[in-house]
């Protein structure tokens, strides 16, 4: 069974369905790259235990996936036929998670190996595992064979089994030549699928993102319109797979992709809406130019935050309602901090921001009026605010982007880097006019609150 169609998953399921043996491909240890030097200790251990034990042993998806690509893989995911129960037996350092789907997390210090049974096949009649309106899958502890495991996954690519009991790949499902081929291609209807999980379809645009693969075009063509589908996931899971999408080292790449499937709309409907309705390029500017910045920090090795990741992707929203408010007489730090709450409160609808978040996002937005108010002392008490430097790197974006004057960037670096004698002398007395910041041409027709 050296290579497989798009028939593939009707023949798997017609025969586990008869109970029929199915021969996958398998590659030996001298025909594909992957070796235990380069996979996690702990998960060696884990697979040696479990094979030892007297169970199958697999690596498998992502890990097994990026191993084949030459790359490092972020985690190790094991697929066994031992219960989550036996698993725990085998292992003092384990513990159970997940009502969905049972796995067992085997502890190993800061390093966990999470370990799933063979996931099994959900029959037609099993209505009480889905939601009635939408096709979710609701619960998904069906137990069975590595044939259904094969089949249960989403990606050909993410398929693959790694055997600790011979060193071979084993291949059901044709992802072999797939990753050969740089496609993703989705096991099953691509329409069912996206409704039994609709986070499918935001995984399929982080993987082409992440791995330069293109989507196939069955799987693509229905995500333009099937993109609403978000909306049923929890807030929670959505805000952890954004920094997924956006805090891999490929943000600008996955972000085009999310605007091209008209997916990035379903997460961020305001900011969606103020990048298709401006008429200059200030907000992709500054949004490319910010996931940039995040991406090469991330290749870098720099920390990154959630926070100034997401104060980017709502400045522009935030900073309209601001204008608008100032606009009717609010003073800037009362229009920026209220614009700020309102994005923020409509934002959490759609994906959450855990506090920790929202409040340094907040104190970004409000800093940048205070960069243009910098005589006397106050640049000094700007210098000694804890999130001075977040705030700063904000404001050479919005220069870089030609939303904010790059002299007022420049005058605060100097500042920064200027010896204790000559700050004092730049702060005597004011720095660069504050009505001095470029002015953005004006829509043909005013904003209205209504618009935002």
């Amino acid at each position: 069974m050296g290579t497989f169609r798009n028939g593939t998953t009707r023949f798997l399921k017609a025969a586990i369905r008869k109970k029929k043996i199915v021969t996958p491909n398998i590659i030996p240890r001298s025909e594909h790259n992957i070796s235990r030097a380069n996979i996690s200790e702990n998960a060696v251990k884990v697979l040696y235990r479990l094979h030892n034990a007297g169970y199958q042993a697999h690596l498998v998806g992502g890990g097994v996936r990026d191993l084949l690509l030459g790359h490092e893989p972020k985690d190790f995911d094991i697929a066994t036929d031992a219960s989550p129960e036996e698993v725990k037996a085998v292992f003092r350092n384990c513990r159970l998670i997940g009502r969905r789907f049972r796995l067992a997390h085997v502890h190993f210090g800061r390093e966990i190996i999470e370990v799933a049974t063979f996931r099994g096949m959900h029959e037609d009649s099993q209505l009480a595992d889905r939601n009635a309106d939408n096709g979710m899958l609701m619960r998904d502890n069906v137990y069975g064979t590595i044939e259904e495991d094969a089949l249960r996954r989403d990606f050909t690519v993410n398929a693959l089994y790694y055997n600790i009991e011979d060193f071979s790949v084993i291949d059901y499902t044709g992802g072999m030549v797939d990753l050969e081929k740089g496609l993703l291609r989705l096991l099953g209807d691509p329409a069912t699928r996206y409704r039994e999980d609709p986070v499918r379809m935001l995984r399929a645009v982080r993987f082409a993102a992440k791995l330069g693969f293109r989507i196939d075009r069955a799987c693509e063509a229905p995500l333009p319109e099937m993109g609403v589908l978000l909306r049923s996931v929890p807030a929670a899971r959505l805000f952890e797979e954004i920094l997924k999408l956006f805090m891999s080292g490929t943000a600008v790449q996955a972000f085009e992709k999310l605007r091209h499937y008209n997916l990035f709309s379903q997460l961020f409907p305001e900011t969606d809406e103020c990048l298709a309705h401006e008429d200059h390029d200030f907000p992709i500017t500054f949004v490319v130019r910010g996931l940039h910045n995040t991406d090469l920090r991330i290749r870098e090795g720099k920390p990154v935050t959630p926070a100034f990741l997401f104060a980017v992707l709502l400045w522009e929203p935030v900073r309209r309602i601001t204008e608008l408010l100032m606009a009717s007489g609010e003073p800037p730090f009362l229009a920026v901090q209220q614009s700020g709450a309102e994005v923020i409160a409509r934002q959490i609808m759609h994906t959450s921001i855990p506090r920790r978040f929202s409040m340094p996002m907040r104190e970004i937005w409000q800093l940048q009026h205070r960069f243009e108010q910098h005589g006397g002392k106050r640049a000094k008490r700007l210098l000694a605010h804890p999130r001075f430097r977040a705030a700063y790197d904000f404001l050479l974006l919005r220069a870089e982007a030609g939303e904010a004057d790059n002299d007022l960037a420049k005058w605060w670096t100097d500042m920064q880097e200027a010896k204790p004698e000559v700050r004092s002398r730049m702060t005597d007395k004011e720095g660069p006019v504050t009505g001095a910041r470029r002015r953005r041409r004006r829509r043909s027709k005013p904003a209205e609150r209504g618009d935002v």
